[in-house]
């Protein structure tokens, strides 16, 4: 596959070993490619360490708010990417984005109520209802037109549930919902009266050319005035780390109880988190654009290798890094040791609540994503040996 020259961004590999990373320490003197958890493995935009290196030099890092360049800046995001007009005030700033979604939980449901959820989905939608201890319904995601979506017609509510978690697009499965998909769940809302928090992390990391990012809040003013959203910069621009997220919520009685919630136990966003997020929204642009054709091309070259080997399946990928892998035909107790015994460290599907199948990161250089496939080829070829 021809690597196009300004790709050589994404193909440096960097070494994250010593860096106190998370993703690259788990497998610290093994030799285990780390392909689990969501970071990618490449260098920022110059235009980010730029502001950062320029924010430092000032030397002072007191207390900081929001700068109101940042929020104009995604006050035009939201309306020049998504076509969804906000106001500025509407904007609430959180160190994360998954306190933001155990803030939804702890601010729109009693001990008495419930939630519900997509399942298999990413592992914070669960630990924040079991940690909240509300009751849990799950809506069954299923494969429909070779495509990961919840299944609204096999779901049953829990008595006095209040709040669903929407994740748009979809962790895992990548998934983008389209307008009519969206529309439905707004009618499952309105019919049961629910809050709707829709985590849209993944929305600027949109790999299908025919699909497009839709804010579940944009669809019309009752589901603006049921929903908060939740977006970051940080998997877009490799971020993560410095902690910088907004909820969007319309409607000013659930922001009063969403800020009344957080008040003295969520800490503010710390000034380089700021700074980044600002730089990276207002500069980042193009980068971003090379890195989501770069993130294609690999998709690409995993989703065929993927599908050319035996026992595993993997279904079109719409958006994010994340390729959600159907290892149950795999004649293995428990894919993901399998795969880490050979050398390829992924997310268990387990986490997310279906253990035949594994996450795997290819947000990484084209090399390492090679060297991957390469393992797990040579892992099932000689599953197969023994087999026969």
């Amino acid at each position: 596959m021809s690597v196009h020259p300004h790709n050589s961004l994404f193909d440096a590999i960097i070494d994250r070993r010593q860096s106190g990373s998370i993703k690259w320490s788990k497998y610290t003197n093994q030799d285990i490619l780390p392909m689990w958890i969501a970071d990618s493995d490449f260098k920022v935009p110059t235009e980010i360490t730029d502001a950062l290196h320029q924010r430092v030099e000032h030397g002072i890092f007191g207390y900081s708010h929001a700068p109101e360049r940042l929020t104009q800046l995604i006050v035009e995001r939201m309306a020049t990417r998504f076509n969804w007009q906000i106001e500025p005030e509407w904007v609430v700033y959180l160190p994360g984005l998954v306190c933001g979604i155990n803030l939804c939980v702890r601010a729109f449901t009693d001990d008495d109520q419930g939630v519900v959820t997509p399942k298999p989905i990413y592992p914070p939608f669960m630990s924040s209802i079991k940690l909240a201890k509300r009751t849990l319904s799950t809506i069954p995601v299923t494969l429909q037109n070779q495509r990961w979506l919840p299944d609204l017609q096999r779901t049953e509510l829990a008595v006095n549930t209040t709040l669903m978690l929407l994740c748009n697009p979809l962790n895992p499965g990548g998934t983008v919902y389209r307008q009519q998909e969206l529309e439905q769940t707004l009618d499952f809302a309105e019919q049961h009266d629910l809050l709707v928090c829709a985590d849209e992390i993944h929305s600027d990391l949109i790999l299908d050319k025919s699909a497009t990012h839709i804010p579940f809040a944009s669809l019309n003013e009752q589901a603006a005035q049921r929903s908060v959203t939740l977006i970051a910069p940080s998997k877009t621009f490799n971020i993560a780390g410095l902690g910088a997220s907004m909820a969007i919520i319309p409607n000013p009685e659930l922001r009063r109880r969403f800020i009344r919630t957080k008040l003295g136990i969520v800490p503010d966003v710390n000034a380089l988190a700021y700074t980044a997020a600002q730089a990276a929204y207002e500069h980042g642009e193009t980068w971003l654009m090379h890195q989501t054709e770069y993130l294609r091309e690999n998709r690409d070259l995993l989703t065929t290798a993927i599908n050319a080997m035996p026992y595993l399946k993997l279904h079109p990928i719409e958006a994010t890094y994340l390729a959600w892998i159907d290892a149950s035909a795999l004649p293995v107790q428990n894919p993901h040791t399998f795969f880490e015994r050979a050398g390829i460290g992924m997310s268990p599907g387990a986490d997310f609540g279906n253990k035949q199948f594994i996450r795997l990161n290819f947000a990484c250089s084209r090399t390492i994503l090679e060297e991957a496939i390469t393992r797990m080829e040579t892992a099932i070829a000689r599953l197969e040996s023994t087999a026969n």
